[in-house]
């Protein structure tokens, strides 16, 4: 007796692309949506324009004389994916150990399969850290990334970004000047910054989250404070408590007070610091009371994301297992089932040992990776509309390929560097972020657990 065996139909695969999403909905081929179609062309046709890029949010304002892309050379914004892939290819190999590739969490996923190193911006940067041998490290995620990397790195090394118009909106928003002035007007009010009280403490520590810029780490390298991540805000926190009476926390305010609220500090507590208004808009009285001063910058991305898409996504998936970034606003943290960096939502979904729908409050280009990656699993963006990170999406596979051709020429295009009078401080806070290590949290979670919310 013969026995036939007939082969399990294969589960298609889930294709990660962001960019080959929006091609689809442009085409009329897909019916979802997308918040600018303009990201289905190339970036370079908007590189030589102020702004963020298509995607943005209408109030993010680009500061006057942020980093433009020169024109990128016809062979590269003509080709055809295949080919700059290949380009790419032959290029890494001919560099060997010369160079290394970085790719954030949020790029686009044609720049991620020849990255190195896959991470969120202090993983990347200390990846960067731990190849002195290479004489080039390609950023592949924004400026003040970049930047860390460079301080970070050793001084013979090169670190470049492909395409010097990706900058980051929140970074942007705090400004070394409206800092400068702020901090001016902190003295007016609680004295002298640097006098220690009868507890050992100092009247304010500046803490800013690692997404600012070098200039503004340097600023608080030299008063005291320190460098915080998504993953270790509450224990830098912590840190900042032990040594002044209060804080003030820069660019991100949600983060700020997610971390605040989570150790029980009340939102009465953290007034918001608006650089355009005297006092940042609160009264002297509130200042002297507070215990977390927030300056008024978020992220585009993450502030996308609401209530309403978390009570929808519960009722279209009973048990969903929903996780979000620190970056949304407290409402959304505080109507998910968790909230954790990048790096935690990865591990999280890791670390499920049963088939579990997750909804997730992030970047799409990382959901959509996940997505591919855990077949096993059911993922997708809390947010229904495609809209990358607009300045992480600026760069392109074309711009990898023109880099390394460059490198291969004996060229180095984009290389970012920051002075020496910013670059010491800022590494003295960048040190003190590094040893404040947070203690290990569990991601391990059961679908039964999140239903039971």
């Amino acid at each position: 007796m013969s026995i036939t065996f007939v082969p399990t139909p294969a589960v298609p695969a889930i294709d990660a692309s962001v960019d080959h999403a929006i091609q689809a909905i442009v085409s009329g081929a897909s019916t979802d949506a997308t918040c600018s179609t303009d990201l289905a062309v190339g970036p370079w046709d908007f590189d030589t324009r102020p702004g963020y890029g298509p995607g943005s949010s209408m109030g993010d304002v680009i500061p006057t004389g942020a980093p433009r892309q020169g024109e990128l050379p016809s062979t590269y914004r003509e080709a055809e994916e295949e080919e700059l892939h290949e380009r790419i290819r032959a290029a890494k190999a001919t560099l060997g150990d010369r160079v290394v590739i970085l790719g954030h969490f949020y790029q686009r996923e044609e720049v991620v399969r020849h990255a190195d190193y896959v991470g969120d911006s202090f993983q990347l940067a200390t990846a960067a850290k731990g190849r002195p041998d290479a004489e080039a490290i390609v950023f592949c995620g924004v400026h003040f990334m970049a930047e860390t990397a460079d301080l970070l790195s050793g001084p013979e090394q090169s670190v470049i970004l492909p395409n010097l118009a990706a900058g980051c909106s929140m970074a942007d928003m705090a400004d070394i000047d409206q800092v400068e002035e702020c901090w001016e007007q902190l003295a007016e009010v609680l004295g002298d910054l640097d006098a220690v009280d009868a507890d050992g403490r100092v009247p304010v520590i500046p803490v800013t989250y690692m997404n600012s810029s070098a200039a503004i780490k340097g600023f608080v390298g030299r008063h005291g404070g320190i460098v915080c991540t998504s993953s270790n805000a509450q224990t830098v926190l912590e840190w900042a408590f032990a040594r002044g009476r209060r804080v003030l926390f820069f660019p991100d305010q949600h983060l700020g007070r997610n971390t605040a609220k989570a150790m029980g500090v009340p939102l009465e507590q953290m007034p918001m610091w608006n650089p355009r208004r005297t006092l940042g808009g609160s009264t002297a009285a509130e200042i002297q009371d507070s215990r977390v001063i927030l300056w008024h910058g978020f992220c585009s991305v993450h502030r996308r994301f609401t209530v309403g898409q978390i009570d929808q996504a519960r009722a279209e998936h009973p048990g969903v297992r929903v996780i979000v970034h620190p970056e949304c606003p407290m409402e959304v943290v505080d109507a998910a089932d968790e909230a954790g960096s990048t790096d935690y939502i990865r591990r999280a979904i890791d670390g499920a040992t049963e088939p579990t729908t997750f909804a997730i409050g992030t970047e799409i280009n990382l959901v959509r990776r996940l997505a591919a990656q855990y077949p096993q699993h059911e993922i997708f963006c809390l947010d229904p509309v495609v809209c990358p990170c607009s300045t992480m999406y600026r760069i392109h596979p074309g711009y990898l390929a023109w880099t390394l051709e460059e490198l291969v020429a004996g060229r180095t295009p984009n290389r970012i560097t920051v002075s020496a009078d910013v670059a010491d401080p800022a590494r003295v806070a960048l040190e003190r972020m590094l040893a404040a290590k947070p203690p290990v949290v569990d991601t391990t979670r059961t679908a039964a657990a999140a239903s039971a919310r």
